[in-house]
C-alpha cells in the first residue's frame, strides 16, 4: 500500500510540471485534427474510385 500511495505522490508531482495547453490551443489543435482526417478521408476516398475504375477497365467482368 505505501508504494501505491508513493506512486500517486510522485504522479501528482510530475503533473505540476506538465506544461499544459490552453483552451484555445486545445481548439485550435481539435479543428486541425478534424480537418486532416477529413482531407485525409477524401484523398483516400477519391484514390479508390479512380483505381477502381482503371482496373475495372482493365479487367472487364
Amino acid at each position: 500500500m505505501n508504494k501505491f500511495i508513493n506512486y500517486l505522490r510522485a504522479t501528482r508531482g510530475e503533473l505540476k510540471h506538465v506544461s499544459w495547453p490552453t483552451q484555445r490551443q486545445t481548439a485550435i489543435y481539435t479543428v486541425l485534427v478534424i480537418l486532416i482526417a477529413i482531407a485525409t478521408g477524401l484523398y483516400l476516398g477519391g484514390l479508390d474510385v479512380v483505381l477502381t475504375d482503371v482496373l475495372g477497365r482493365i479487367l472487364p467482368s
